[in-house]
């Protein structure tokens, strides 16, 4: 398939809520498939398809020491998260060059539409669980920085910009 670009911060795309996928149509395996490549490009262990520019409630995430072990979602939703929480420094793409210690729930049941086109429940721990949520905020217009103080995340904002402008 295609590598496909990622949307430079802060671009509007990356703050808006994404649409509902009503089917999982031979188009959203294309984009599955596109953002199955450009994850595994960077590398990463996920990406929302916000994040390349398609407003859909899309997400993948493959956290395997091999790699192409991707999970495919459509709607994902966390149903149950649990109170131990799991510390995790995080980075996007959409903003290269920066990264941040961000706590999340260790372990999350994710519910969303899978490449079947069927309902799944799944539980997703540690790494897996945290990938799970960080690109399930990319679709409720989200980035990791938002779960920093403000200072922080300024700072972190700023700093990317400074590296942006220094290449």
């Amino acid at each position: 398939m295609t590598v496909r670009r990622c949307l430079p911060w802060p671009h509007p795309c990356l703050r808006q809520h994404a649409a509902d996928v009503s089917a999982i149509t031979d188009e959203v395996r294309a984009i599955w498939a596109d953002m199955i490549d450009t994850m595994d490009a960077m590398p990463g262990y996920g990406l929302a398809a916000v994040q390349i520019g398609v407003p859909l409630r899309l997400a993948v995430v493959d956290c395997s020491i091999g790699r192409g072990q991707a999970v495919r979602m459509a709607n994902p939703v966390v149903l149950h998260a649990s109170v131990q929480l799991r510390a995790h420094e995080e980075a996007s793409p959409n903003l290269p060059g920066v990264s941040a210690v961000i706590q999340r729930p260790r372990a999350v049941t994710v519910r969303f539409l899978n490449a079947e086109g069927m309902i799944e429940d799944r539980d997703f721990v540690d790494l897996w669980a945290t990938s799970a949520q960080h690109q399930i905020d990319h679709l409720a217009g989200k980035m990791y920085f938002d779960h920093l103080s403000a200072l922080k995340r300024k700072m972190l904002i700023a700093r990317s910009q400074k590296i942006g402008r220094s290449k």
